[in-house]
């Protein structure tokens, strides 16, 4: 049988994992009556890439096509999971190239492409949604070739096929088609990847077992399951290999279960080869980047590179007066164990311990951190996190920073206010180009440092559509202290329930976050104060009863609508002297020292 294993590629949004769902729908994988058959995003099955509308974790899926057995790999398309990006690569031996035909090439877009044409990954360009109005197909075609005029490493990847695409319709084409209503499928991208793609390297089915371990997955049933791409020789259930541990240890383990990938299952099978795609059971001490090999020759592979973290926050315990109350997981050692067991399957993930007994998470964004603290809410754990934090390099005995290409697609009449906030956060413009829809692209180059609750300010700013992405450049020597980027906050002075009158008080002074018959705290941010400076408020007290009555006194007070703010919005609102209060029912902004003596206290110091 033939085989293929193919990397789908793309920035996020520009329609990856819509193709997957109309490959894996064409090929007949599932019957017209089964569930998938009427889905739309098959593969993103975790509840946050379905509420997101993004692609989190890097999945594997198998289709026939005739007598070709193709293993499609769906990676990430956000830049904060570009080590979900990393670790799969390596298993293909060529990649989807998915391009918006109205966006064009966008950060991400190049990231994906160099670590595809590094590993020396044969590309295929599809210019999907090509239907929309403002589509400017042959204008994203020559920005392609010079992105790849760019990135190739080899004369050779110059040269790659373009195919045209509404993924949503399941329709493809070898040349731009002048009826996208035609009829039409997507045997043009089945053909591009069996004529395109070069089938793996088997060598001799005699030469002893090596894999790679690139994924792992958790079964209550048969316990950890390790995924990789067999790099040479056979497998088969009931063989004795040699794990070869990062840290130089090698120990004996014995294969119990072979499976491969066929749709969205997996099938039990006697024996794999070199190239397959499979799953393994039986290795139970195994990490992603280790080797496991033929215990009779164990030799140990290039183990995977992955790009260092760039942002870090602290993790800890809930110490609110709320503690306790709202979670099932409260302690420190069990948010511990769950943080050690992301890390066996997180590979961007880094954690080392705070010097007051917290843990210090690092990630590659801020999205990447929030992802997995909203896990951690969702499973029943109550936590606190503070300010994300950049994380800074010693290079020739100065501290450097990482900075970021930054770019950002709004209407033309907001360019100057999008610029004008960039620039207060030390950005430095690039290019400005009229995208031709009404809307301008701004490229920037802004240290992470400013881009750290920039979506906010620029969401608001363009009154919601501006479209922000970024991505990591390089490290460059530390600038300038960033100025205070938000007002002061509106901290509760008693604990009780918020109340109509007090709330009301309060969002004559600022913008409100609470409803009222919300309990809150001393200590407990309840709003962002108009001005600069924190601003004490009792957001508990009650209208004074009197005997007498005046005119209009009675009259119900009418309060503005809270303003509610996300996980990453939370996240983005934070200062140095501020935490993050996370539990699976409730998300409370406050201040690290709840007493306003200890407050004015440690601002004397």
């Amino acid at each position: 049988m033939n085989l293929r294993n193919v990397a789908i590629i793309a920035h996020v949004d520009h329609g990856k994992t819509t193709l997957v769902d109309g490959l894996l729908k064409q090929s007949k994988t599932f019957r017209e009556n089964e569930a998938a058959f009427s889905q739309t995003l098959i593969l993103d099955s975790n509840d946050q890439e379905r509420e997101r509308g993004i692609t989190i974790l890097a999945k594997n899926t198998a289709v026939r096509y005739g007598d070709t057995k193709i293993n499609i790999i769906d990676t990430p398309g956000h830049a904060d999971f570009g080590g979900e990006v990393e670790r799969t690569l390596n298993m293909a031996d060529g990649a989807i190239l998915v391009i918006d035909a109205q966006e064009g090439p966008m950060p991400q877009t190049k990231f994906v492409l160099k670590k595809a044409l590094e590993l020396g990954l044969k590309p295929i360009v599809v210019i999907n949604k090509i239907d929309k109005p403002n589509a400017r197909i042959e204008e994203v075609i020559d920005r392609t070739h010079d992105l790849f005029l760019d990135l190739a490493t080899e004369e050779d990847q110059l040269d790659f096929p373009v195919y045209y695409a509404v993924a949503r319709g399941g329709k493809a084409w070898s040349e731009i088609p002048e009826d996208f209503e035609s009829r039409a499928d997507l045997t043009p991208v089945f053909d591009a990847i069996v004529d395109h793609v070069p089938a793996p390297d088997v060598g001799d089915k005699n030469q002893p077992f090596q894999m790679l371990v690139t994924s792992l997955e958790a079964d209550s049933f048969q316990g950890k399951h390790v995924i990789g791409r067999i790099t040479r020789g056979t497998i088969s259930p009931g063989t004795t290999i040699t794990l070869m541990k990062k840290d130089g240890t090698e120990e004996q383990a014995r294969i119990d279960k072979v499976y491969v990938s066929q749709g969205l299952k997996r099938v039990e099978i006697e024996e794999a080869h070199a190239g397959d795609i499979v799953s393994l059971t039986g290795i139970r001490n195994a990490g992603i980047g280790e080797t496991i090999a033929d215990s009779d020759r164990p030799e140990i592979l290039p183990t995977i590179e992955i790009e260092e973290p760039t942002l870090k926050m602290s993790v800890a315990a809930n110490t609110s007066p709320f503690a306790g109350r709202e979670g099932q997981f409260v302690t420190s050692r069990q948010i511990l164990e769950r943080i050690e067991r992301e890390l066996e399957t997180n590979v961007s993930l880094k954690m080392e311990m705070g010097e007051s007994g917290d843990y210090i998470l690092s990630g590659r964004g801020e999205l990447h951190l929030s992802v997995f603290i909203e896990n951690l809410r969702r499973e029943g754990y109550e936590l606190q996190v503070g300010k994300p934090q950049v994380i800074t390099k010693e290079i020739d005995g100065a501290t450097h920073e990482p900075i970021e290409e930054l770019t950002v697609d709004v209407g033309t009449e907001y360019v100057g206010a999008v610029n004008g906030e960039v620039g207060r956060r030390k950005g430095l413009l690039l290019s400005q180009v009229e995208n031709g829809d009404g809307s301008t692209r701004l490229i920037f180059e802004i240290s992470t440092r400013g881009i750290l609750g920039l979506r906010n300010h620029l969401l608001t700013l363009s009154r919601g559509t501006a479209i922000m992405n970024s991505i990591f450049v390089k490290y460059q020597r530390m600038g300038a202290p960033m100025p205070r980027m938000r007002n002061g906050a509106l901290v509760a002075s008693e604990s009780g329930k918020a109340v109509t009158f007090g709330l009301n008080n309060a969002q004559q002074r600022g913008t409100v976050f609470l409803l009222p018959q919300t309990p809150v705290y001393e200590g407990m941010i309840v709003g962002l104060n108009s001005r600069e400076g924190d601003l004490e408020i009792n957001v508990t007290k009650e209208k004074k009863l009197t005997n007498m009555r005046s005119s209009g006194a009675d009259d119900a007070i009418v309060l503005t609508p809270p303003t509610v703010l996300s996980l990453e919005q939370s996240l983005d609102f934070l200062e140095d002297d501020e935490l993050l209060e996370v539990t699976p029912s409730s998300q409370r902004l406050r201040k690290k020292l709840l007493g306003k003596t200890d407050r004015i206290r440690a601002a004397r110091k």
